[in-house]
């Protein structure tokens, strides 16, 4: 299976950064790979990071709280909010840093992510369009590494969809 290309779009006129994957299955793989903890924890980090969730509630008003923990031990968390859910079509959740108890850390940007799923025969689309509250909190995302790590998460579903 040769590995599809992440397209990422910056709009800094309107705030927003886009990025479109298509993945070799079909919708209801690539669903439960974004909705389930136990299946996000084995692809979302960049490797040599990996992800532990520490609870996930995936309805409207629940949210992900998980880690990035590092290889050297290092933990870095993180919460999703989920503001909208429309089944195997549409989530739109907030984003945030946070402490280990959900806390959000005001000194890092917030963003909202809009995740948009379309089936195409075996193929999946995922758009996924990233708002910010100023160009500034966009681009502080993306000189942490963003657009490499993300890059990296999404080739690491590809793995674990090919393995199914």
């Amino acid at each position: 299976m040769k590995t599809k290309e992440a397209v990422f779009s910056k709009d800094l006129a309107n705030k927003k950064l886009t990025v479109q994957r298509s993945f070799d299955a079909p919708l209801d793989k690539v669903w439960d790979a974004w909705t389930k903890s136990e299946i996000l924890d084995q692809w979302w980090g960049p490797k040599p990071y990996k992800v532990e969730t520490k609870a996930m509630e995936f309805k409207e008003g629940g949210f992900w709280l998980y880690c990035m923990v590092g290889p050297t031990g290092d933990r870095h968390w993180s919460i999703e909010k989920y503001n909208h859910i429309d089944p195997k079509k549409t989530i739109i959740n907030n984003c945030a840093f946070c402490d280990e108890n959900g806390k959000e850390n005001g000194a890092y940007p917030t963003h909202t992510w809009k995740k948009a799923f379309n089936a195409a025969g075996d193929e999946t689309e995922v758009n996924v369009e990233i708002s910010f509250s100023s160009d500034a909190h966009m681009e502080a995302l993306l000189k942490m590494g963003f657009e490499q790590g993300f890059t990296i998460g999404l080739n690491n579903l590809d793995d674990y969809l090919a393995a199914l």
